[in-house]
């Protein structure tokens, strides 16, 4: 029986129902701000101007509210659709793990991080393409966080994705995704294009970013003041119910417990040593099955 099926869960509220029930309030919210401030910014520059992180304006000039507000803001259509669609279907797993408020916190910190390894990798020359004027936007940080998160407490989730259409575990799309991000960044440092396919190196640095920062807050949550320990959520075994004691006996069962009161007849006569391999196996098996 789940937890909403019994008495003290239930109220006389109607429960939402939906494509949309699954939302926490949190990731409603997050959603909600993402499509929202696309759709401000797709004509502001000014706004643009205002939140969009780059290395110059958030690090050397200090506007250090980019490390947050680069967040909200996307590059297209199909870039807020996928964080979107990424945020909507994992993120509620995540918030229910760690509560709301501390959700977002997570979610938000993961994404500074992204811009704070943007930075390191591209002062330290990793980013040979990208300047300290270019910008970064996106949510993709944030929820390179969420997803780390998940494959780390339910690694065996499955998932299926749109682009390609394969069928991966949480842990599988994880070390999928990391090796790309790894793979572009290296490609990119050393100048290997591959017919056009790599591309975007400093937003790959910030999904890793997020990822690693996602990877440490999930692995220790005491850092933002959980107590929790880390629960690995695996498939469950039903075990099969143990038969009844009170129920009639078949005759098949009937003929098995005769078969081994022979063999313990013949146990206590000439001792365990006298069984044949077979008479053990039989005696093993129905032993099992008590």
């Amino acid at each position: 029986m789940g937890i909403a099926d019994r008495d003290y869960q239930r109220n006389d509220r109607r429960e939402p129902s939906g494509f949309f029930a699954q939302l926490t309030p949190v990731v409603k919210w997050l959603l909600i701000l993402n499509i929202g401030i696309y759709f401000i910014e797709s004509d502001s520059k000014p706004f643009r101007h205002f939140g969009a992180f780059t290395i110059q304006s958030a690090v050397f000039e200090g506007r250090i509210w980019q490390f947050v507000t680069f967040q909200f803001l996307h590059g297209s259509a199909g870039h807020v659709f996928f964080n979107c669609l990424a945020l909507f279907f994992f993120g509620p797993w995540m918030e229910r793990w760690w509560g709301g408020k501390k959700f977002l916190i997570f979610y938000l910190l993961c994404g500074a991080a992204g811009g704070v390894f943007y930075s390191l990798l591209m002062l330290a020359g990793a980013l040979p393409g990208d300047s300290p004027y270019t910008p970064l936007v996106g949510a993709s940080a944030g929820i390179y966080g969420i997803l780390i998160g998940v494959a780390l407490t339910a690694p065996e989730l499955r998932v299926r994705l749109l682009i390609p259409p394969v069928e991966l575990s949480m842990r599988q799309l994880a070390m999928w995704l990391m090796g790309i991000a790894v793979g572009t960044i290296l490609l990119g440092y050393f100048h290997i294009d591959l017919f056009g396919l790599v591309s975007n190196e400093g937003g790959q640095a910030g999904h890793l970013g997020g990822a690693i920062l996602g990877f440490f807050l999930v692995r220790y949550p005491w850092i933002l003041g959980s107590n929790r320990e880390v629960e690995i959520i695996r498939p469950k075994v039903v075990a099969p119910k143990p038969l009844s004691k009170l129920r009639p006996r078949s005759d098949l069962e009937k003929d098995q417990d005769t078969a081994v009161d022979k063999i313990l007849d013949k146990i206590s006569r000439e001792g365990f040593q006298s069984l044949t391999q077979e008479e053990r196996d039989f005696l093993q098996k129905a032993s099992n099955s008590k």
